[in-house]
């Protein structure tokens, strides 16, 4: 019979080789992405000259006002700048409509395919249910093609829909990951609502989701952070600059090379401010995913 281990068992030059190995791993990981901070807050000019150096020389916030265009063009060359500058706040605003309808739609229609894959019993339920499994083996670059041609046809370049339409309806591993969750839940509760006169309907959106908080919470803030950093296809269906999002609208501010070599402190800075709104999310709802990691029944 095994025995549970406890912290006394654990010796103290363990315990101390255990923390070390795990402060190793976390600066390995946020190294990067301080480094991303480091050089948005170098001048362009000062990048090569003092690589070596941990921390920014002469740190300076006048990388995010150039991305911003704040600065004029004159200025931002004079400061080692291409002179181009991301128009921030449209392509702010696009990545968040795009995000949050594919979130919000996404979600809500995947929840109710996942419920009736789990609850309703119709004509091929199981074989539907194994083509959805089937199609989460496809990589999603070999839709690419088909699902331009079929956006093309209907007109829909260069729009939001066009932008929004390949998940905008579920997708395969949101019907299977909220299915494994619906499964769970103990089918007297909805046995109990019919006998008190609530319809299917009623019963989905009144006592089943809000039991599902934690699994429709982990599946939009993924999906949320998915679709914000979306490179690919918002490049080649939404490549006008009103629908364009930010993450393609960093893409072109990182080929616009006119003295030479890429605008590394203006394309870090503008990468640091398209972060912040996914980390935002994620702190504020990190704790419902890592439940949703651990869930074993409802409470």
């Amino acid at each position: 019979m095994s025995k549970k281990l406890n912290k006394s068992d654990i010796s103290p030059v363990l315990r101390l080789l255990i923390l070390a190995g795990i402060g190793i791993l976390i600066i390995v990981t946020l190294f990067p992405f301080y480094w991303v901070i480091r050089t948005s807050l170098t001048m362009n000019s000062r990048i090569y000259v003092d690589a070596g150096k941990l921390l920014p020389p002469s740190p300076t916030f006048i990388n995010y006002r150039r991305v911003l265009g704040l600065v004029d063009a004159t200025t931002s060359v004079a400061l080692g700048g291409t002179g181009q500058a991301v128009n921030f706040l449209v392509n702010l605003k696009n990545s968040f409509i795009v995000a949050v309808g594919v979130t919000v739609f996404s979600t809500l229609f995947s929840a109710m395919a996942a419920y009736a894959f789990s609850r309703l019993h119709f004509p091929g339920r199981d074989k539907f249910f194994y083509l959805i499994l089937a199609a989460m083996m496809v990589p999603g670059v070999v839709m690419m093609i088909p699902n331009f041609v079929f956006v093309r046809q209907l007109g829909l370049l260069n729009s939001y829909a066009g932008v929004m339409a390949p998940a905008f309806i579920m997708t395969p591993y949101a019907v299977f990951f909220l299915r494994q969750f619906f499964l769970g839940v103990n089918k007297e509760i909805e046995e109990a609502a019919y006998l008190d006169g609530a319809g299917l309907y009623q019963t989905f959106f009144i006592i089943i989701l809000p039991l599902m908080q934690t699994a429709l919470v982990t599946l939009a803030v993924t999906t949320f952070i998915n679709t914000w950093n979306d490179y690919m296809w918002p490049l080649i269906v939404g490549k006008k600059n009103e629908i364009r999002t930010l993450t393609v609208a960093l893409g072109v501010f990182r080929s616009q090379t006119p003295q030479g070599q890429p605008d590394w402190s203006g394309l870090t800075a503008g990468t640091v401010l398209a972060i912040i709104p996914a980390l935002a999310i994620y702190s504020v709802f990190g704790k419902k995913i890592v439940n949703s990691v651990q869930f074993s029944g409802f409470r």
